[in-house]
């Protein structure tokens, strides 16, 4: 694909950079709402190693999270690079883990790039060129704002928190003068004698100092990046060729070495983190990490560890951690979290053939003071807490507990809460179960995977029973739920786990196509005729569910979960651009595009509605299962290619 043609974003177009893909932002400030904040024209890309991230925004200033300790932003909107005479706009290009600022004027250009290194350095390497047309002897001043703030269950105002232990930040020349500080303005002057055509480079360090750095880093880095992004294309979505790295990227460098549990977080972001201050729901890293077993398996591997780390000896996981990494468990208490362990461990080992992994020890919270247990054993008291915690209701489908996947499914439901809680059931957890259950049971030793291979078949049945000539129903409460309204969660699984016989599966399609699809060009609306949100992780599940079915729709509904689809419908929208939010509003709301707000509580995905990483990970996993990558299936499907760039 052309990265230049096609382009329809009124922020810029794509491009390549270094032999990558790459975003050049041509736009000036666009104010845009958050809704619970002030009105803003800060656009941002979030851009990152395993440990920290660079928040580029689209004026050429940066900021720096860092969620080793606690969910913390060191710097915000801050690191300018100045010389003396040069006061022309910049151009602003995004990389997949850079910036790039080019400043120019008649007689000097000034290349400014900002690399998060390869690895897990807490730190970034700043590269500026400078090239004049005459002798000139100017000042050029880096300058970065420190000021530290924990960000933790903030729901309302920002609160502005000082970290209870704050780091102690550089900001250095490279091989020069040196400045150092825990809060304030670090600044570094460099006199410059220019020599007419030729190009002066000075390095720059910025961040938590661990230890000397060799600026051989940043072609390293970009050579190793080069080589280890995925590289994929298909006759029916060229939109791969550009996507598919970008999201691998994106996805990879929101990871951050957990300095508490060990292993990687691999959280939501967006306004869950950087706005609310909370890793959550637990199912979400897991989920996230589902398409690295494909390309960094070592980085799934980490995350699956770091996420078991969660949770009590019981097999209990809580439903977040606040921003000190502590369980957050007052809110909610799904009934869905453990699935979403036994699956990637299931897949992991499937893709991977490492089995040791599931005997290397791995701890628990060290609220809980238990001695660390084999992966394998936490995933087998997960597996007994789904069994015997979880449990099944009086129809025998999964107990809903007080939600399942969606977090206010009861309020949606319509039933009182206190009944639903002590009586409801999901037939989306059943379904979901049903698909499961099998896979883990592969891994699983043998009393473990025969019940589990049982309870999958039982499951099936019972899903296969709520069929309603139309479509699955969704739960039960004092009835059942989702006669009268298809419900989206539940009918991919139907169809995955075999509840849904073939042709039932068609029709059911048929009606999704017809209904949740129609006139939305981002993919399937939730819920029907009520019109629902677009939400990139149920449409990954009706991607895969109508590859076995339906080809054409599946790769028609991957094309519209992908930024090109977005920039095309709504090109003065910024998330959608180079990232997005966990859900967009269908095109019957009154912000077509945008995301979900609750003003009244405080929560809002548009305040802050971009660098969710289901916006990254699902459209990965999508294109993977299009291609037939599933565990225990070994065909391939025609139409597209992938290829994971590891040995």
């Amino acid at each position: 694909m052309n990265c230049n043609a096609d382009s329809v974003s009124a922020f810029g177009e794509w491009t390549r950079a270094e032999d990558l893909p790459a975003f050049a932002c041509t736009a000036g400030p666009r104010q845009w709402d958050p809704l619970i904040d002030p009105p803003s024209t800060k656009n941002v890309v979030h851009l990152g190693n395993r440990r920290i991230t660079l928040v580029a925004d689209s004026d050429g200033l940066c900021g720096v999270w860092d969620e080793y300790v606690d969910c913390r932003w060191i710097a915000e909107h801050t690191g300018e690079c100045d010389l003396s005479g040069l006061t022309a706009p910049g151009k602003i290009l995004f990389g997949p883990t850079f910036l790039r600022v080019t400043k120019a004027d008649d007689d000097v250009v000034l290349e400014r790039t900002v690399l998060c290194p390869e690895g897990e350095s807490p730190w970034l390497l700043i590269r500026v060129d400078i090239t004049s047309k005459t002798a000139l002897r100017p000042t050029l001043t880096e300058r970065w704002e420190v000021r530290q703030r924990l960000v933790s269950l903030e729901f309302g105002p920002p609160r502005g928190e000082n970290p209870p232990a704050t780091a102690v930040v550089v900001l250095e020349e490279i091989g020069g003068t040196r400045v150092e500080t825990a809060d304030g303005t670090l600044t570094v002057e460099r006199h410059l004698d220019l020599v007419p055509e030729q190009t002066t480079t000075v390095w720059f360090r910025f961040g938590i100092d661990d230890g000397p750095v060799d600026t051989a880093v940043y072609e390293n880095s970009l050579r190793r990046l080069r080589e280890r992004l995925p590289r994929a294309s298909s006759e029916h979505a060229p939109e791969a060729e550009i996507e598919v790295p970008w999201h691998a990227a994106m996805l990879t460098g929101a990871a951050c070495v957990d300095g508490l549990l060990g292993g990687h977080t691999l959280d939501q972001g967006s306004a869950y983190s950087f706005r609310h201050g909370f890793n959550g729901a637990a199912r979400d890293p897991l989920q996230h990490a589902l398409p690295l077993v494909y390309f960094e398996p070592d980085l799934a591997l980490s995350v699956l560890r770091n996420t078991c780390a969660w949770g009590s000896p019981d097999g209990d996981l809580p439903y977040a951690l606040d921003g000190r990494k502590q369980p957050w468990t007052q809110l909610f208490r799904p009934s869905d979290q453990n699935l979403w362990a036994l699956w990637l461990g299931a897949e992991y080992v499937s893709a991977t053939g490492d089995v040791q992994a599931l005997a290397e020890a791995v701890p628990y919270h060290p609220i809980h003071q238990a001695e660390p247990v084999s992966l394998g054993e936490h995933l087998r008291r997960q597996f007994r807490f789904f069994v015997d915690r979880v449990g099944l209701g009086e129809r025998g489908h999964v107990r809903i507990l007080n939600a399942d996947w969606n977090d206010v499914a009861i309020v949606e439901s319509g039933v009182d809460r206190e009944w639903m809680v002590e009586h409801g059931e999901s037939v989306l957890n059943s379904a979901m179960a049903a698909w499961v259950l099998p896979v883990y049971a592969q891994i699983a030793d043998p009393d473990t995977a025969a019940e589990a291979r049982e309870l999958a078949d039982d499951l099936r049945l019972r899903v296969a029973d709520e069929w309603n000539g139309r479509w699955f129903r969704r739960a039960y409460g004092t009835g059942p739920i989702g006669d009268d309204e298809l419900w989206l969660e539940v009918q991919p699984w139907a169809i995955l786990s075999g509840a849904a016989e073939p042709e039932q599966a068609r029709d059911l399609l048929r009606t999704i196509d017809e209904t949740c699809r129609a006139g939305s060009p981002l993919g399937a609306r939730v819920r029907w005729p009520t019109p629902g949100a677009v939400w990139f992780s149920i449409n990954m599940t009706l991607i895969w569910a109508a590859a076995r079915h339906n080809s054409d729709m599946a790769w028609d509904e991957w094309r519209r979960m992908t930024l090109h689809s977005h920039a095309a419908a709504y090109p003065d929208i910024w998330s959608g651009t180079l990232s997005g939010p966990d859900a967009y509003l269908p095109p019957e709301s009154d912000r077509p595009g945008e995301t979900w707000a609750m003003p009244d509580m405080g929560v809002a995905m548009q305040a802050y509605p971009v660098a969710n990483l289901h916006s990254h990970s699902q459209p990965l996993l999508a294109y993977l299962r299009l291609l037939g990558v599933e565990p225990g299936r070994q065909d391939r499907l025609s139409g597209g290619t992938f290829h994971p760039n590891v040995p």
